[in-house]
C-alpha cells in the first residue's frame, strides 16, 4: 500500500478527475489524501479520502467572484495574478504538510508550487493536464481566450505559432514577479517558469483527455502519457436521477439538455430563460440543469423541465443534443455520450475545447454575447436536421469509451510507485 496525495485547485471540472483516480487507486489498496480548497472538504471526505486544506480557499457561492473568474478577457489573469500568485507561500506550506510521509503526489494544472515541493522534498511527483490548451503546442495551436480569431490562423507554419507563443509569454512577463519572490524566499532559483515550461514533472506527465480532442505532438512535454478522460460525476455516491427526471425522459423523444457545468453556472445571466424559449421555438422537449444555487427558470412548461442537478453520465446519453459552456469536464461527458453539442464558451480552456469539437464535426459554436433564443434555435436546427453531427458524435463516442482513461492513468501511477 502506498500513500498518495492528489493536489488540485479549481472547479469541479478540476476536482472530479482527481476523485476518479483516487477512487480507483483506493480500490487497489492505496491510501488517498486530496489537498484542495475547503469548499470541497465535504465532497472529498464523503468520497472516503483524507482531506488536506490547500490555499487559496475560494468560495464558489460568491457570485461576484464567479463572474470575475468567468470573464472571457480577464478571468485567467484574475485567477493567476490576483488569486493564486499572492498565496503561493501559503499554498506551498499547505502542500508540504500534505505530502509529509507520502510516497507520491499528483498535481493539477494550476498548483504552481508543485515543482517547488518536489525540489524541496525529493518526493516522486506526477503532473497532469486536463485539456489540450495546457500544452501550448505550436504544432497543434490552441484558441486562447479573447483570441478566437486564432482558429483561422491554424494553417500558418509552425514557426509563426512559435513566434506568437513567445509574444504571448512576453505580454504577461510581469506576472512572474510574485513567483520569483516566492522562490527566493524558500531558497530556490527564481529562474523557473511555472506556467509554460517548468510546470510539468520530469518523472511523468499525464494528459487526461481523449485523442478525439487532441493527439500527441512533437512539442509536448516529455515524458507524457495520454490516458483519455478520467470520468467522475458523483454517480457512485449521488447517482440517482432527480425525482421526475426519469419520468420526463421516458415520456417522449430525447430532449435537448442545457447546462453550464459547475462554474459558469454561477454566472448564467439569462442563459436558461433564453434556452427554454429556444426549445419552444424549435418545438423540442428540453431539460434545463440550472445549478444548485440558482432559482428555477420562470418559463418551464410540460415540455421544458428544470432540475438543479443531475449526473451527466445518466442524462447526456438520453439527449438529442447538449448545449453547454465548453468546460473540458462537460465536453468529455458529451463526447462519451455520443451526442452532438452546441457550445457557448466563456473563457479559460472553453473557446479551445469548443473549436476542437467544431473542427471534428460534433458541434456548432455560438458566442456568449450572441446567445439568444432565436440564434440558439437556428443552430440547434442545423445540428438536429443534419445527420452528420449525430453520426460523427456516435463515432467519436465509441473512441472515448474505449480509452478507459482512469484505469490507464492509475496503471501509470502504480508503475511510477514500483520503480526502484
Amino acid at each position: 500500500m502506498a500513500k498518495i496525495v492528489f493536489a488540485t485547485i479549481g472547479s469541479l471540472g478540476d476536482v472530479h478527475p482527481m476523485i476518479a483516480l483516487g477512487l480507483e487507486l483506493k480500490k487497489r489498496g492505496h491510501e488517498i489524501t486530496v489537498a484542495a480548497m475547503d469548499f470541497y472538504r465535504e465532497k472529498i471526505e464523503t468520497s472516503g479520502f483524507r482531506f488536506s486544506p490547500l490555499r487559496p480557499h475560494l468560495d464558489f457561492n460568491d457570485r461576484e467572484l464567479a463572474r470575475e473568474l468567468m470573464n472571457a478577457r480577464k478571468g485567467p489573469e484574475i485567477l493567476i495574478k490576483d488569486i493564486i500568485f499572492p498565496q503561493l507561500k501559503g499554498m506551498f506550506d499547505d502542500l508540504m504538510a500534505a505530502v509529509e510521509g507520502a510516497d507520491l503526489f499528483v498535481s493539477g494544472e494550476v498548483v504552481y508550487v508543485a515543482s517547488s515541493v518536489q525540489e524541496k522534498t525529493g518526493i516522486r511527483w506526477i503532473s497532469t493536464s486536463l485539456a489540450p490548451i495546457s500544452f501550448f503546442s505550436a504544432h497543434d495551436p490552441s484558441v486562447y481566450p479573447t483570441a478566437e480569431l486564432l482558429e483561422y490562423l491554424r494553417p500558418l507554419p509552425v514557426g509563426f505559432h512559435q513566434a506568437l507563443f513567445k509574444f504571448m509569454r512576453w505580454t504577461i512577463s510581469d506576472w512572474f514577479d510574485q513567483y520569483k519572490k516566492f522562490r527566493r524566499g524558500i531558497g530556490l532559483s527564481e529562474d523557473h517558469d511555472p506556467i509554460f515550461f517548468g510546470k510539468n514533472s520530469k518523472l511523468l506527465h499525464l494528459a487526461m483527455f481523449s485523442k478525439v480532442l487532441a493527439k500527441p505532438q512533437p512539442d509536448w512535454h516529455r515524458p507524457t502519457l495520454q490516458t483519455g478522460f478520467c470520468f467522475y460525476d458523483g454517480q457512485e455516491y449521488f447517482g440517482a436521477l432527480p425525482e421526475g427526471l426519469q419520468k420526463f425522459l421516458d415520456a417522449g423523444e430525447p430532449p435537448i439538455v442545457f447546462t453550464l457545468g459547475s462554474a459558469a453556472v454561477m454566472d448564467a445571466r439569462d442563459f436558461f430563460e433564453e434556452s427554454a424559449k429556444a426549445a419552444e421555438i424549435s418545438k423540442r422537449r428540453a431539460v434545463l440543469i440550472y445549478g444548485l444555487f440558482n432559482d428555477p427558470p420562470k418559463n418551464l412548461s410540460k415540455n421544458v423541465a428544470g432540475f438543479a442537478y443531475a449526473p451527466f453520465s445518466l442524462v447526456f446519453p438520453r439527449a438529442a443534443c447538449v448545449v453547454h459552456q465548453g468546460g473540458v469536464g462537460t465536453t468529455g461527458q458529451v463526447l462519451r455520450a455520443g451526442v452532438p453539442h452546441l457550445i457557448m464558451p466563456y473563457g479559460h480552456d472553453q473557446p479551445d475545447n469548443a473549436a476542437r469539437c467544431k473542427r471534428i464535426g460534433v458541434a456548432r459554436v455560438v458566442s456568449r454575447d450572441l446567445y439568444r433564443a432565436e440564434r440558439a434555435a437556428f443552430e440547434l436546427g442545423k445540428i438536429l436536421k443534419e445527420s452528420r453531427y449525430k453520426e460523427t458524435a456516435i463515432e467519436k463516442g465509441k473512441i472515448v469509451r474505449s480509452e478507459h482513461g482512469t484505469a490507464v492513468a492509475c496503471d501509470a501511477v502504480e508503475d511510477v510507485l514500483n520503480r526502484k
